[in-house]
């Protein structure tokens, strides 16, 4: 696989495609895990993944990391499936936390994505990996979003400027 500028867009524009098959998945994930902690979540238009999308492409740095794993996960698939669920598992996982972004987001991302990978099963026709992909997409994408309170807050364990008068 070559990775080009051109390439990096043709994936990014794959993601932002996937627009109205990820979003439902983020909603449900964060309905679902907003029920199980006891805490509204809100939901996630499409306008808003998508100026997420566009944020992630924006970094270059980022970009191409992004766009070689979704063009892995497109493509990967092995007869029968099964035998090769780990891979595409490992590389979901990574792409999910790669998404988030910084700690503790990335581990959120990372064990979201497992979460996510239960609500999410491909058509016959599809690669085995794009299920995974669209799960990572789906993880990845919810926790950089806003709309979790605990994210909303400033946190109490913020030391700013109280460090110059602790003793």
């Amino acid at each position: 696989m070559e990775l080009t500028p051109e390439r990096v867009v043709t994936e990014r524009n794959w993601v932002a495609d996937r627009a109205e098959t990820v979003v439902p998945v983020i909603n449900h994930v964060r309905d679902d895990l907003g029920a199980i902690f006891e805490t509204d979540v809100d939901h996630v238009t499409e306008t808003q993944y998508l100026e997420a999308v566009d944020a992630v492409f924006a970094d270059g740095d980022l970009a191409v990391n992004v766009a070689a794993m979704v063009a892995i996960l497109r493509d990967l698939d092995v007869e029968g499936d099964y035998p090769g669920f780990i891979v595409d598992e490992i590389l979901g996982r990574e792409l999910a936390a790669t998404i988030a972004g910084t700690q503790p987001l990335r581990t959120l991302g990372e064990a979201t994505f497992h979460y996510a990978d239960l609500q999410v099963h491909g058509d016959e026709d599809e690669n085995a990996g794009v299920d995974d992909l669209e799960a990572a997409l789906a993880a990845g994408f919810q926790e950089r979003l806003p709309g979790w309170n605990w994210t909303e807050r400033e946190s109490p364990f913020s030391v700013g400027d109280r460090s110059a008068n602790a003793e």
